[in-house]
């Protein structure tokens, strides 16, 4: 009998005690009140400024400032938010408090609803063709509103800097082209894209083009702020023979780059020669692209002068695309071979042509690229004599990776799959690649 009594004892405190947590839970979740302020900052009307006047005891609060942007959960505090409202319209604002049993369906909403009155800005410009020169484009920035900066982007371009609401652009092509008009205000940004129809071809694009990066080879050494010597043997995905090292192989006198080949040993090896291969640390995007050249000569030696796109390290090769301008293989004298490699044809490929030059490895010649949004044009001294032309009518990711930029290769190489295919000559040792300059018009 005492132990039942003192059982039922035990159930009826068990039950006082939950009913009295239970109390004393709802009491808690009465005894806070969300609430709060804002008010227009008073040099920005599209600066709000937002302040927490809840009363009561709770454990969490989080802003939700209706424009996207969502505060961090936080305790309590009474810190003012100012938050950027960009463009014009009504922003449903909440402010969420969490009871002191941190259980989000016992929390408790305030909603206020703000009125932006403007946008920040709005962005427009406006475009003019002269008759007289079709494919020069005058753009006027004629945003209105508040903002601290604008930038142009066209072609694959981008014009930034000071005094540009009113600048001229020019398209060499007749085409369709999208110019965007970027506008910035403290971190905001906004853009407008017009479409702009060219209707002819420039008669005089290569008189219309300026030297925009070039490398003269005038000082005493290689310019290391502009090339990047790539150094090691390993046969360069071609079994080419040679080492390229860091400098010891490339000289720079009289006004010209010499690039030189030296035997090392009569092995015909791996390592068996050294030589140098350089990379410039700019990149490019179409233009009239050139190197003025003398080449070495010699079974085995395989001087080029070529370009990779930059984006190789995340796609790959052949899916970054390869032109070159210029491949020479000694054992084959007198003759310049130029190809493009893509993931429709690399190796081997099918898109190449030669070109007969009768003094290729006495004098120098210049070899280069005009490089459109519709071709590749190759040249041989003469830019206004092509002598193969690369354009494929329908252009894809596959057949056409010639939409990003490149950078220049300048190597001599020794042996290898194609340099190599008729042994190697030691006794020609060594051998120099010279190069006059290399330029780039756009």
């Amino acid at each position: 009998m005492f132990r039942s009594y003192t059982f039922v004892f035990s159930i009826i405190t068990v039950l006082f005690i939950s009913v009295t947590l239970s109390c004393q839970k709802s009491d808690d979740a009465e005894t806070y009140t969300p609430d709060f302020t804002f008010a227009e900052d008073a040099n920005d009307p599209n600066q709000i400024v937002f302040s927490n006047t809840s009363e009561g005891e709770y454990l969490f609060m989080q802003w939700d400032f209706g424009n996207g942007e969502v505060s961090a959960k936080e305790r309590p505090n009474s810190k003012d938010h100012t938050v950027f409202y960009s463009e014009k319209g009504n922003y449903q604002v909440k402010l969420t408090l969490w009871g002191l049993d941190n259980k989000l369906s016992n929390n408790k909403i305030k909603t206020k609803t703000i009125s932006i009155e403007n946008d920040v800005f709005v962005a427009d410009f406006t475009y003019t063709i002269d008759d007289a020169k079709p494919n020069f484009v005058t753009l006027s920035n004629t945003t209105q509103g508040d903002y601290d900066r604008i930038s142009w982007t066209y072609n694959h371009k981008e014009l930034t800097g000071e005094n540009i609401d009113q600048t001229e652009i020019y398209f060499p092509l007749a085409g369709n082209y999208d110019v965007e008009l970027h506008v910035y205000k403290d971190g905001f940004e906004r853009f407008v894209t017009k479409q702009i129809s060219i209707a002819q071809d420039d008669p005089d694009y290569l008189n219309n083009l300026t030297l925009v990066w070039s490398d003269e080879f005038d000082g005493s050494s290689v310019n290391r702020d502009e090339w990047t010597f790539e150094t090691g043997a390993g046969g360069w995905g071609n079994n080419e023979l040679q080492n390229y090292t860091d400098g010891s192989n490339a000289e720079v006198s009289d006004g010209t780059l010499k690039i030189i080949a030296k035997k090392v040993n009569d092995a015909k090896v791996a390592g068996s020669y050294t030589s140098t291969r350089i990379i410039t640390k700019n990149n490019f995007l179409y233009g009239r692209l050139e190197a003025r050249a003398k080449l070495p000569s010699g079974t085995g030696v395989w001087p080029a002068f070529w370009m990779l796109g930059a984006n190789i390290t995340t796609v790959g090769w052949p899916d970054c695309g390869e032109i070159d301008i210029m491949e020479y293989v000694g054992y084959d004298p007198n003759v310049v071979n130029s190809a493009l490699h893509t993931s429709s044809s690399y190796g081997n490929t099918v898109n190449h042509k030669s070109f007969n030059l009768e003094t290729a490895e006495e004098e120098f010649h210049t070899y280069g690229i005009i490089w459109t949004e519709k071709s590749i044009d190759f040249y041989v001294d003469d830019a206004n004599d092509i002598f193969y032309s690369y354009s494929p009518s329908n252009k894809t990711d596959v057949n056409w990776p010639f939409n990003k930029n490149q950078f220049f290769i300048l190597n001599l190489a020794v042996g290898g799959n194609w340099g190599g295919a008729e042994g190697i000559d030691n006794s020609i040792f060594p051998q120099t690649y010279e190069i006059d300059y290399v330029r780039v018009y756009q």
